[in-house]
């Protein structure tokens, strides 16, 4: 329940808790280690399918109460699988770039399911990486479910000082920009997306912060309507997709 609840336990631990047959399967079947796999007697009938290729993976199975799987759910109707897995490798490291590559950066975003989302889009439309500075815990149990297990897949690279790392990536001739509501940036659709691109989405409230924005090339969404700005999700879907197409 800690490693659900609490992001310095996981760190401190270096363990996170994820629930769900589907999820749970994805991370059997990526570079994941599976330290333990509880799972209800219901849900080994039920899914046993998706429990036998889990239990082969992880290093140890325990079967457990409903009353358990209650108190260890995140969800109003758990499926009763739950697994405890080892933190992946998500340090910085410029390495990890490739400079010819596409990357969403996320600075201080807060919401997990809409960092989950962008994780998820990321990865089906057909990104390098994401790349984290600040904000929520990227194995957070409502990250890990909105991203449908990207986040075990993709390349996340995790920095604490974004527009240093930023200004890096345009020392070596990628091009970097900030996601802004400001309708005299330059428009998304004419930016030039050729080569290495690194596209940023700040804050839900705060946008992104003038240190980093500094080292960017602002650009914009172009809107019609009445609305000011886009949920943070939306606005990366849409940078992403421009990044690809």
């Amino acid at each position: 329940m800690k490693l659900r609840e609490k992001d310095s336990f996981r760190k401190n631990e270096g363990l996170f808790f994820i629930e769900g047959a589907r999820l749970c399967a994805d991370a059997s079947l990526s570079a994941v280690t599976i330290k333990e796999l509880y799972v209800t007697e219901g849900a080994y009938e039920k899914y046993s399918s998706y429990v036998n290729t889990i239990e082969n993976r992880a290093e140890r199975s325990f079967l457990i109460s409903d009353e358990v799987a209650e108190k260890l759910a995140d969800t109003k109707n758990p499926q009763g699988i739950f697994c405890v897995c080892k933190m992946l490798d998500k340090n910085t490291n410029i390495g990890k770039i490739k400079y010819n590559g596409k990357y969403i950066a996320l600075e201080n975003v807060t919401n997990p399911s809409n960092f989950g989302a962008v994780v998820r889009t990321a990865e089906a439309v057909g990104l390098n990486g994401v790349i984290v500075s600040g904000g929520c815990d990227i194995y957070n149990p409502k990250s890990q479910r909105a991203a449908m297990g990207s986040l075990f897949r993709l390349d996340i690279i995790q920095v604490d000082d974004l527009p240093a790392f930023l200004s890096e990536l345009k020392g070596e001739g990628m091009n970097v920009y900030a996601g802004v509501p400001d309708s005299t940036a330059l428009k998304i659709t004419e930016a030039n997306m050729q080569g290495g691109v690194v596209s940023v989405i700040g804050n839900e409230g705060n946008g992104i912060t003038d240190e980093t924005r500094n080292v960017c090339t602002p650009v914009t969404i172009p809107m019609q309507g009445r609305a000011e700005s886009l949920n943070a999700a939306a606005a990366a879907s849409i940078l992403i997709w421009e990044m690809m197409r």
